[in-house]
């Protein structure tokens, strides 16, 4: 205590950045969280937003400055009678697209959340513009009930399989389909995309996979709260002792270096690169946020593309 305030100090993360709240305890035993209101740095997300305090060292992405042609963006309904709901999806096409040409397909879980918290489309058509990416379209697809569709759930790979990408197709015409189109994702969607893959190995023809929640029943206690947890750790049980192994595809894992399932991560990288997988990983200086996975399209999210589709 220093007069009228208090002081806290704390060694630093091994982060350049950090997104934080602060809890207040009152006299009667109510708890709320705050935003810093020392600190006017902000990060927005789907749950409201986060104190920010960057680190000297940390430079956001150049391309977040750079000027680049606006894509077309559509929405869409897309049928399932398997989840007996409509899938919303946006599909985005590069700038001056022909819509009956087909072009590469990158398939994003959590896709509205990811192009607005995350600038996913501003970073594409960046990339386009610069010459980096061939045109491209991006299906963001956005969960009916994430918990449930996200979590290892076979129903829900079917849907994406059977139903979902043939519906896509009639929208956005794809060549060789499984070398042309990729699946992205982080946490739950990472999961969900890895899942997919794995009992529909034609689906896909590479992963980028972020900050994947790769629940294990031994190691992560802390999530058994989670509603779909033991079939979560089931299927990573399966993934980490190699069995129903696919034709691997080149994945490529990014995971911050103080998340909590970091090790999970790490364990699923070594597995899927024991099985023969062409796995990158890279572990980025952050923790499990949306800023995070921005921070790391650049490069490693065009180097994946760009092996695949040139």
């Amino acid at each position: 205590r220093r007069g009228r305030q208090w002081e806290l100090r704390f060694p630093r993360p091994a982060v350049d950045r950090l997104e934080y709240q602060l809890e207040l305890v009152h006299r009667d035993g109510a708890r709320e969280w705050i935003n810093d209101p020392a600190n006017p740095l902000r990060a927005a997300g789907p749950f409201g937003e986060k104190s920010v305090v960057e680190f000297p060292g940390y430079r956001p992405p150049a391309w977040l400055d750079e000027e680049a042609l606006r894509g077309d963006s559509v929405p869409l309904l897309l049928p399932s009678r398997a989840l007996r709901a409509d899938v919303p999806a946006i599909l985005w096409s590069s700038p001056g697209a022909p819509p009956s040409k087909p072009l590469p397909l990158l398939v994003v879980h959590d896709g509205p959340e990811t192009a607005r918290y995350a600038s996913l489309v501003r970073f594409l058509e960046v990339a386009v513009a610069q010459g980096r990416l061939r045109p491209l379209r991006v299906a963001l697809l956005h969960p009916v009930d994430r918990n449930q569709s996200y979590s290892a759930s076979a129903a829900y790979a079917r849907t994406l399989a059977n139903e979902l990408l043939p519906a896509l197709e009639s929208y956005a015409p794809t060549p060789r389909r499984k070398r042309m189109r990729i699946g992205m994702g982080a946490s739950l969607g990472a999961l969900a995309m890895l899942h997919v893959h794995r009992q529909h190995p034609e689906t896909f023809g590479a992963l980028f996979l972020q900050s994947g929640s790769y629940f294990r029943a031994r190691w992560d206690q802390y999530e058994r709260g989670f509603v779909r947890f033991e079939r979560i750790a089931r299927f990573v049980g399966k993934v980490l002792a190699g069995r129903d192994t696919p034709e691997p595809v080149p994945i490529t894992i990014t995971c911050g270096t103080v998340e909590e399932n970091l090790a999970n991560n790490r364990a699923v990288a070594a597995a899927l690169a024991q099985q023969g997988y062409d796995l990158r990983l890279h572990e980025n200086r952050d923790a499990h946020n949306w800023v995070a996975w921005r921070d790391t399209f650049d490069p490693h999210l065009v180097d994946l593309l760009r092996s695949r589709w040139g």
